[in-house]
């Protein structure tokens, strides 16, 4: 290899959620073992954006981003979710990119970015149905896996000489239990470009999530397009409730949390699972998406009102103090009034946490997509708009709750202006945070037990309540 090819530099630039970053960190870490430099977006020769094609506005972000690295002199490169599910159709529509390429690129990324680099041009990625390409029968997939591209499987640190490379410096890291989704969502394209649901091994997970505290994670957020899915393809429905002890137990780590659970999925030692275990967070990222039944069938979901309030009885009858969010869709095709106020009531007696509210827009290639009876946009709007305003009260009051009680927080930002982190019931990003009164010294990656002294919408004003951060204390375990 040539010195000009020893001082190749790339910058990935991630969009959209947990489960693509996941997925650029483990580019990172084959680029980086081929002999690529990883650096800012202004100093590269090569930018990899990695798409997300999930909404309309996130592939408007999408294409922003690589419209922005295209006015730098560095080559453009997208992969990621809008590459691999419009791939030459975008590539056509987006000329100022280099390259489109999907997951079957991934293992040899670094090739296909030296073809670039010497001004080779490269056939677009042709998409197709990823949920054909494994077996029907779950169990059946584990032995076919190996003939699939599954960005993030076939990680185990003592296999591979290249290695998944952090990207950042932050207490909490993501880790893949698993890839695809098998449900059928009305309004969802995910399983048409993410594949059909596999699990990863459980010794891989564990393997990683070793790796992970070695290089600086406290906390493991375990994510997939349905966790409460995992280890159905390994013959053990079960499987997500004996591996979460385990992740728990790995040195170094002191919180695993689990996120986006299917509710009517949610299976009652699972529950426990994550409610009662030592050093996992009872926490609850519940996707409801609606609570009218009729609207939920419409859907191809499963569930009700009064069935979703009785899991959340469930949960905070074993945790009373547990974090449960969800996101919710407003103007599905054929939602009526009388819909939208069933809605309303739900949320209203549910006493969540965190709720994110969605319009819905037509997705390609989905089933809702083809519905006869859609809502005009208009009303769409006005609806987001008020359940809006409800959320908003309905979470600062939840959030008004939490004052007087007791918390452990995770730091995750120290400077000489402020000190915040996150505790058990707040989920990485979305969920709000905790901000430190007096926090005295303390460094990212502390524990502070707390008390909540005031709230400001969702986040919570906290003073910690012993000076010393929990895992510095004599002989106290993190």
């Amino acid at each position: 290899m040539s010195t000009e090819q020893n001082h190749r530099r790339v910058a990935l630039v991630t969009l959209g959620c947990a489960r693509n970053e996941v997925d650029s960190e483990e580019l990172a870490g084959n680029l980086h073992g081929r002999g690529w430099d990883l650096v800012e977006a202004d100093q590269a020769d090569v930018v990899v954006v990695n798409t997300c094609g999930f909404v309309e506005s996130a592939k408007k972000d999408s294409v922003d981003t690589l419209l922005a690295a295209a006015d730098t002199d560095a080559k453009v490169v997208a992969v990621g979710c809008m590459a691999e599910r419009y791939g030459a159709e975008l590539a056509e529509h987006l000329p100022e990119a280099d390259a489109v390429l999907g997951f079957d690129h991934y293992a040899n990324l670094a090739d296909r970015l030296d073809d670039v680099l010497a001004g080779q041009a490269i056939q677009p990625h042709q998409p197709q149905d990823r949920r054909k390409m494994l077996p029907i029968s779950p169990v059946a997939r584990p032995a076919a896996a190996a003939e699939v591209a599954v960005p993030g499987h076939g990680w185990i640190p003592a296999a591979r000489s290249v290695a998944r490379r952090r990207l950042d410096d932050s207490p909490v890291a993501a880790l893949k239990l698993a890839s695809g989704c098998d449900r059928r969502c009305s309004f969802c394209a995910i399983p048409s470009f993410r594949g059909s649901f596999l699990s990863r091994p459980p010794e891989e997970v564990l393997g990683e999530a070793v790796w992970l505290a070695e290089h600086g994670a406290k906390e493991l957020f375990l994510v997939s397009e349905n966790s409460t899915s995992y280890g159905k393809d390994l013959s053990d429905a079960r499987a997500l409730e004996v591996l979460l002890p385990k992740l728990a137990a790995v040195e170094g780590i002191d919180r695993v949390r689990v996120s986006y659970l299917q509710p009517a999925e949610t299976r009652p030692g699972l529950v426990r699972a994550i409610a009662t275990t030592p050093g996992v967070a009872p926490y609850f990222d519940l996707s409801f998406q609606h609570s009218s039944e009729s609207v939920l069938r419409r859907m191809r979901r499963f569930g009700s009102t009064e069935s979703f309030l009785a899991l959340i009885e469930q949960i905070r009858e074993l945790a009373p103090e547990a974090g449960i969010r969800s996101n919710v869709i407003v103007g599905f095709p054929g939602e009526t009034e009388d819909d939208f106020a069933e809605l309303q009531d739900f949320l209203t007696r549910a006493r969540l946490d965190a709720i994110g509210v969605f319009g819905y827009s037509d997705e390609d290639g989905t089933e809702a997509a083809g519905f006869d009876d859609k809502i005009d946009p208009d009303v769409v709007d006005e609806r987001v708009e008020q359940l809006s305003d409800l959320v908003d009260e309905l979470i600062s009051q939840r959030a008004e709750d939490r004052i007087g009680t007791e918390v452990r927080v995770l730091v995750e930002r120290v400077s000489d202006e402020e000190c915040a982190g996150r505790a058990d019931h707040q989920g990485p990003e979305v969920d709000g945070e905790c901000l430190v009164a007096d926090p005295g010294e303390v460094s990212v990656g502390d524990v502070l037990h707390c008390r909540v002294v005031e709230s400001e919408g969702v986040d919570l004003v906290v003073r910690p309540i012993d000076s010393t951060p929990a895992q510095k204390r004599s002989g106290e375990q993190p």
